[in-house]
C-alpha cells in the first residue's frame, strides 16, 4: 500500500495530541471586560459575558428560509480576519474567558505541575535503522520541540558519533506557533527536506538541508500542504501544493536547483472535492499518486526514476469504490472493497492493473485496514471484534495467518516504524487504558516480543491501582455500542473522602466520524481526573470505524443521527450500571467531536455536569453551503450536499448544533476556537456561543477561547499543549464542584 512517507526515516511523533487551544491575544479595551490579573478584586458572579449584537441576516434553499443574525461574525475577507467589531467581539470572549478562569490560576498551574511530572522531560525515541543509519528523535530537559539525530550503524555506543540533524526549537525560536509537517532523508542519506507551519494555517514551507555541509539549500517551496517524496536518483522532490482554498489538488515536480516556477504539473485533479497525495512503493521503486475522497480513490503510478514518464492508471474512478496499493517486484498489491464492505486484498499485473484477482477475501468478521509488504513475508493489520490485529503472512501461503497476540481484553496496536523492506524484525507499538505505550521488536522467525521502551512516568504509576473494562451499552435501535472504561480500583474511597456519596462522575470521550476509530490507548494527563474518582470512557459510537466499515457508514450521511445517539444512550447506559448518575456526565470532543458536543447537549442537557467543545463543527449548514470554503467540497461525502439535494439540507438542518439551540437550560461549557484554522472556522464557535448566551435559560458558565495565533491543532509546543490540557481539566473539576474554591466564590 502506498508507504508513508512524512518523516521517511526521521522517528518524530507529530501527532496532534489534543484540540486544546493555544495563546490568546491581549484583552479588549472594554469597560463590561475584566483582566485576569483585575479578577481577583472583583466577585466572580460581578463578571458579565459579552452579548453580541444581532443583525439581520436571512438565507433560502429549497424554499426554506433561515435566520442567521449572527452571520457578521464571519468576516468575508476571510482567511483574512480584520473586521474590528469582529476581533473586538472575539477578544472580549477571551477577556470574559480570562476574568473567569483567572480563580483557577493556581489549581490551572497545580494541575500542569502533576501533569508535567508525569512526563519524563530528556525523553526520546528508539533508534530506528534505515541503510546506513540509526534515526531517533528526543526532548531536553525542559524543551518544548524535538532535536533529531542520526549515526552511523557502525558507529560506537550510544550517542557517540550522533549528527544533529534538525533542532525545532531552533526554527521555533521567537515565534508563537511552530509545527514541524513533511521530513524526508534522501534515498542516498545527504539530503533532508522538511517542512514546517508558522501561523497553524496549515500551508507549509519546505526547505532541503545539506547534512554533509549543514547548509541549507537555496531552494525554497512555499504554501505546501502534503509530504516531500524523493525521486529522480534524489535529484527531484514530488509535493502537493494548496490553492487559495486550502486543496491539494495537484502532484507537482521540483527539480533541485531550479525555481520553483519551472516545478512540473504531474498530475492535476478537476474534481475540487477530491485530494491528490503521493508516496513510494515498499522498494521504492515507484511512484504512486493518489486522488480520491471519503468514498473513492484513484492511483496512477510513474517510475521513480523517469517522474514525467507517462502514468500507468490502476483503476478508473468509480463511486465508492475505496483503493490502496504498493508493488513488490513488478507485481501490484491492492486494497479495496470494491466487493466486501471490509475490504479485500489482490493482486494484478502491471501490463493489466486494473484486473484484480483476490489474495485474501473480504470477510464479515475482519476488518481488514491495511498492508505492508517486505521482501520476505507482508502484514495485514484490521480489527477482530474491534480489536487490533497484527498478522503476518507468506507470500507463499497467504492465507495462512501467524496472528502477534497480545494478553490484554482491550488494547491498541499495530505496526510503528519500518522504514527498510528486508528485514528479519518488525517494530511495533502496544498500549492499553492502563498500560503506558510500550515499543516492541517481533522476530519474525521466532515469534518472540522484545520490549525495547515502556513509556516512563517518573512521578510514579502503578497498574495494579486501575481496572479497565469493556462493556457494550444497548442503543435506542437495539445496536449494541462498545464503551472503554478506566478507573480507580479504590474509587469508592477515593470519593467518600472527597465526601461525594454514591455514584461518582464520568467523564465520556468520542469522536465519530470519518472511520476513525478511538483507540483504548493509554494518557498520562488522563489520570488527572481518574485518580480524583472520575471514571473516564470511550465511547466507541456509529461514524467511526471501531466495529468495521459498515459501522463507519452508519453514522454518515443520512444516518448521522446514529452516532449522537449512541452517545447520549452510551452515557444513559453508563448511568443505569451505576457507574455515574445524572448530572455527573462530563465529556469533550473536538471538530466532528465538537459537532458531538452540540448536539448531545441539545438532544439531552440534564445528563452532563460539564461540556468541552474544541474547535467544533457546529455550523454545520451553513459551511456545507459554502463551497469557497477549504473543505466544503470533499465534504459533502461525508456530510451531504446541502446546495443540490433538498433532503440533505433538511437532515443536516434537523440535527445542525447551532441550528438547534433552542431555549433551555444547558450544562456549564467551554467552547475554543482557532483565529487561523482552515478546518473549522473561528465563527462557527463564535456564532453558536453567541446564539447559546442569547437563549439559554440557565445561569450556568458558558465560555469560549479564541487562540489568535494557530489554527485547528492548538497550541504547539509540549508545555504550551499541557498547560491548555491542564486548564480544559481544571474547569471540568470546578463545575463538578472538585477545585479548590477560588477569591470571591
Amino acid at each position: 500500500m502506498l508507504r508513508p512517507i512524512s518523516l521517511h526515516a526521521l522517528a518524530c511523533a507529530l501527532a496532534v495530541t489534543s484540540f486544546a487551544p493555544a495563546a490568546m491575544a491581549a484583552p479588549a479595551k472594554d469597560s463590561a471586560q475584566v483582566t485576569t490579573s483585575a479578577a481577583a478584586s472583583v466577585p466572580n458572579d460581578a463578571i458579565k459575558p459579552p452579548v453580541a449584537a444581532k443583525k439581520p441576516h436571512t438565507y433560502t434553499h429549497h424554499g426554506i428560509t433561515i435566520e442567521d443574525p449572527y452571520d457578521w461574525l464571519y468576516d468575508k475577507s476571510y482567511p483574512k480576519v480584520d473586521d474590528p467589531e469582529v476581533l473586538d467581539h472575539i477578544k472580549a470572549e477571551n477577556a470574559y474567558f480570562e476574568a473567569k478562569m483567572g480563580g483557577q490560576a493556581a489549581f490551572t498551574e497545580a494541575l500542569f505541575t502533576e501533569m508535567r511530572a508525569r512526563i519524563k522531560e530528556d525523553d526520546s525515541t528508539v533508534p530506528q535503522k534505515d541503510g546506513d543509519y540509526l534515526y531517533w528523535s528526543e526532548f531536553e530537559e525542559g524543551a518544548q520541540y524535538r532535536k533529531h539525530y542520526r549515526k552511523p550503524v557502525a558507529g560506537g555506543p550510544g550517542k557517540e558519533g550522533a549528527q544533529l540533524l534538525l533542532d525545532e526549537n531552533e526554527l521555533a525560536k521567537g515565534l508563537e506557533y511552530f509545527r514541524l509537517g513533511a521530513a524526508s532523508i534522501s534515498q542516498n542519506g545527504r539530503y533532508l527536506a522538511y517542512s514546517t507551519d508558522t501561523d497553524g494555517s496549515e500551508r507549509y514551507t519546505a526547505r532541503i538541508k545539506d547534512l554533509q555541509t549543514g547548509e541549507l539549500l537555496p531552494d525554497v517551496i512555499t504554501n505546501l500542504r502534503s509530504d516531500l517524496v524523493w525521486v529522480k536518483n534524489d535529484t527531484a522532490l514530488v509535493y502537493g501544493p494548496s490553492t487559495e482554498e486550502w486543496r491539494t489538488l495537484e502532484a507537482k515536480l521540483h527539480v533541485i536547483g531550479t525555481p520553483t516556477e519551472q516545478d512540473v504539473t504531474l498530475y492535476r485533479e478537476e474534481d475540487q472535492s477530491f485530494g491528490v497525495g503521493a508516496g513510494l512503493s515498499a522498494q521504492e521503486d515507484w511512484l504512486i499518486i493518489a486522488t480520491g475522497d471519503n468514498e473513492t480513490s484513484e492511483v496512477r503510478l510513474v517510475p521513480a526514476n523517469d517522474p514525467t514518464a507517462a502514468p500507468i492508471l490502476v483503476r478508473p474512478r468509480k463511486k465508492g469504490v475505496e483503493y490502496g496499493v504498493d508493488v513488490r517486484d513488478g507485481e501490484l498489491w491492492v486494497w479495496t472493497n470494491d466487493d466486501h464492505i471490509n475490504f479485500r486484498l489482490a493482486k494484478a499485473s502491471l501490463k493489466a492493473p486494473g484486473e484484480w484477482q483476490t489474495v485474501i477475501a473480504g470477510s464479515d468478521d475482519f476488518y481488514l485496514t491495511g498492508f505492508e509488504l517486505f521482501k520476505d513475508f507482508f502484514v495485514t493489520e484490521g480489527r477482530l471484534n474491534g480489536l487490533d490485529q497484527i498478522q503476518l503472512r507468506q507470500y507463499a501461503a497467504p492465507t495462512k495467518v501467524t496472528p502477534i497476540t497480545f494478553p490484554e481484553p482491550s488494547y491498541t496496536a499495530g505496526l510503528s516504524n519500518n522504514p527498510e523492506y528486508d528485514v528479519k524484525t518488525l517494530r511495533l507499538s502496544y498500549q492499553s487504558m492502563v498500560t503506558p505505550g510500550t515499543v516492541y521488536d517481533y522476530d519474525v522467525k521466532t515469534g518472540k516480543l522484545a520490549t525495547l521502551k515502556t513509556q516512563e512516568i517518573p512521578s510514579g504509576y502503578d497498574p495494579k491501582l486501575y481496572i479497565s473494562e469493556r462493556v457494550t451499552i444497548t442503543a435506542r435501535d437495539g445496536t449494541q455500542v462498545p464503551v472503554s472504561i478506566m478507573m480507580r480500583k479504590d474509587r469508592k474511597a477515593i470519593l467518600e473522602k472527597a465526601g461525594i456519596k454514591g455514584p461518582g462522575p464520568l467523564h465520556l470521550y468520542a469522536y465519530g466520524a470519518y472511520g476513525y476509530a478511538i483507540p483504548p490507548g493509554f494518557s498520562t494527563t488522563r489520570l488527572s481526573l481518574v485518580d480524583r474518582g472520575f471514571a473516564y470512557a470511550i465511547a466507541h459510537i456509529r461514524g467511526g470505524d471501531d466495529l468495521g466499515r459498515r459501522w463507519y457508514l452508519q453514522g454518515k450521511l443520512f444516518e448521522r443521527m446514529n452516532t449522537f445517539n449512541d452517545f447520549v444512550d452510551a452515557g444513559r447506559g453508563l448511568i443505569a450500571r451505576g457507574y455515574t448518575a445524572e448530572g455527573m456526565v462530563t465529556a469533550s470532543g473536538g471538530s466532528a467531536g465538537g459537532e458531538l458536543m452540540g448536539a448531545i447537549i441539545n438532544q439531552d442537557p440534564a445528563q452532563y455536569g460539564a461540556i468541552v467543545a474544541h474547535v467544533p463543527f457546529v455550523d454545520v449548514v451553513n459551511t456545507m453551503l459554502n463551497e469557497k470554503l477549504p473543505l466544503t467540497p470533499g465534504e459533502w461525502q461525508e456530510w451531504g450536499n446541502p446546495i443540490t439535494d433538498k433532503a440533505a439540507f433538511a437532515y443536516m438542518l434537523s440535527y445542525s448544533p447551532y441550528d438547534q439551540v433552542t431555549a433551555k437550560a444547558y450544562p456549564p461549557m467551554l467552547v475554543t476556537a482557532g483565529l487561523n484554522d482552515p478546518r473549522v472556522t473561528y465563527w462557527e464557535p463564535a456564532k453558536w456561543v453567541a446564539k447559546l448566551r442569547e437563549l439559554k435559560t440557565d445561569d450556568n458558565l458558558l465560555l469560549m477561547k479564541t487562540n489568535m495565533g494557530a489554527g485547528h491543532g492548538g497550541q504547539s509546543g509540549r508545555w504550551n499543549s499541557l498547560k491548555e490540557t491542564a486548564e480544559e481539566f481544571a474547569f471540568i473539576l470546578w463545575q463538578m464542584g472538585m477545585a479548590p474554591k477560588a477569591a470571591g466564590e
